[in-house]
């Protein structure tokens, strides 16, 4: 019976599984109608985040040179501006329902900056400069080339600095979703020292050339003139040779010592002139090497002169071709003709006799040749009896002296000689000089005998 009793027992409470399976499903089904509501509310409606907002804070810009401020007069000079931005954001709020802001008060934005030269004696080179956006406790820089004037005062100068950028003033924000920005655009000017120190200038107030020929050697002398604003000390000038100019300095340097602001030097100094110069003004370098107040070596700014270079010296010969026979021993004559530049000195000439000539007389000493000048030189020559009948050139040349007393010698001359057919006795007797003024004195003897003779009769 008991046995039994427990069966009914178990069978009469099965049914107890039913009833909590559909509690289970009545949970399920509330958990996923909340899940599906909060999806829905979050799509619907969303969640509010904290924004940050900045209730006060602008850009304050500094500027400097980065490196020396030191310059020369006639200096190329690079400057390296350095912009920095110390401005701070004074206050911050984070709230709820607040939009972000793009952009933060304390930006520089679209930041320009530009150099002009103001009353200091410089050429500003560079165009204004679009740096971009500067952000707060950040730096940026820019390269401005300028030129330093030649005749610059020494002295103290500021450079006007521009600096032109656009920062966010205020930004309302309406609703949630929409915030509009105010902007102002600001111009600051700032002052950047610079110092230019005194240089030593020079201004060549005169240039005297003597005997600058090509091909021979010449002085210049140079009246110098300090126009700059600082004294020099063992101060030396030169003269450099400008690129491939002819004039080329022999006596390059010349010692003056003290050159004191608007004192005026003058020194000579020795070139010489290529042989390939032609006759036309040529470049000449001058500049000064000084000690200054620091005590250092410097070298002044360059300046160019123009030199007048003459002509060569060149000869030719100007007179026709001399004739001679086979076998004759002649007396012939050359006119050469300076038709150079400069005067010739000590001026020889001389000829190269060859087959089929000899010679023991191949020198003449012609003297001084100006310009445009002719001499006549005398040359006895033999001609073999096997010469042929044609032209000869022999050579020639001019040996002289320029007006330094250098010896120099002419690029080399054509004597130009004809051999002709002998013509008999009577020909070569009237074509020597000689034999004609021997018959000349003999008919005026016999004239004046046959006349004497007459008055006597």
């Amino acid at each position: 019976m008991t046995n039994i009793q427990k069966k009914n027992i178990s069978r009469k409470e099965s049914p107890a599984p039913s009833a909590s399976c559909a509690s289970l499903c009545n949970k399920a089904f509330l958990y996923f109608s909340l899940v599906a509501i909060v999806i829905s509310v979050l799509v619907v409606s969303p969640v509010q985040t904290a924004g940050t907002k900045y209730m006060a804070g602008s850009p304050e810009l500094s500027a400097y040179i980065s490196g020396t401020n030191e310059v020369s007069p006639g200096d190329t000079v690079t400057l390296k501006i350095v912009i920095e931005n110390k401005g701070v954001n004074e206050f911050k709020f984070i709230q709820s329902g607040v939009i972000d802001r793009d952009d933060l008060p304390n930006t520089a934005k679209f930041l320009t900056v530009s150099l002009a030269s103001g009353d200091v004696p410089v050429t500003i080179k560079s165009d204004p400069q679009m740096l971009g956006d500067l952000k707060g406790s950040s730096t940026t820089s820019c390269v401005i080339n300028m030129k330093v004037n030649a005749d610059a005062a020494a002295g103290s100068y500021t450079l006007p600095l521009i600096l032109k950028y656009t920062y966010l003033y205020e930004a309302e924000q309406y609703g949630t979703d929409t915030i509009q920005y105010y902007y102002r655009e600001k111009n600051e000017t700032f002052s950047l020292p610079i110092k230019i120190k005194p240089k030593l200038k020079i201004s060549v107030l005169s240039a005297e050339a003597e005997h600058l020929n090509a091909g021979t050697e010449g002085y210049i002398t140079l009246t110098v003139k300090n126009t700059g604003h600082e004294n020099g000390k063992n101060t030396i000038i030169k003269i450099v040779r400008n690129d491939n100019s002819p004039i080329v300095p022999t006596t390059s340097s010349v010692y003056i010592g003290d050159f004191s602001v608007n004192q005026t030097i003058t020194s000579r100094f020795k070139v010489s002139i290529s042989s390939d110069a032609e006759d036309q003004t040529y470049p000449l370098d001058v500049l000064v090497n000084y000690e200054n107040i620091e005590g250092d070596q410097v070298t002044s700014d360059v300046e160019t002169i123009g030199m007048q270079v003459g002509k060569k010296i060149i000869f030719s010969i100007s007179s026709a071709p001399n004739e001679v026979f086979p076998g004759q021993k002649k007396v012939i004559i050359v006119q050469y003709l300076n038709s150079g530049g400069a005067p010739a000195y000590n001026v020889q000439a001389r000829i190269s006799a060859v087959d089929p000539f000899t010679s023991n007389d191949d020198t003449a000493f012609l003297g001084t040749l100006t310009p445009g000048e002719i001499r006549e030189a005398v040359f006895e020559i033999s001609v073999d009896k096997s010469a042929t009948i044609k032209e000869y050139a022999l050579d020639s040349e001019i040996r002289y002296r320029d007006a330094l007393d250098n010896t120099l010698i002419s690029d080399p001359l054509k004597v130009r000689v004809q051999v002709s057919a002998d013509k008999g006795i009577i020909a070569n007797i009237f074509s020597n000089p000689l034999a004609l003024g021997i018959i000349v004195i003999v008919i005026i003897g016999i004239g004046f005998f046959v006349y004497r003779w007459r008055r006597e009769a």
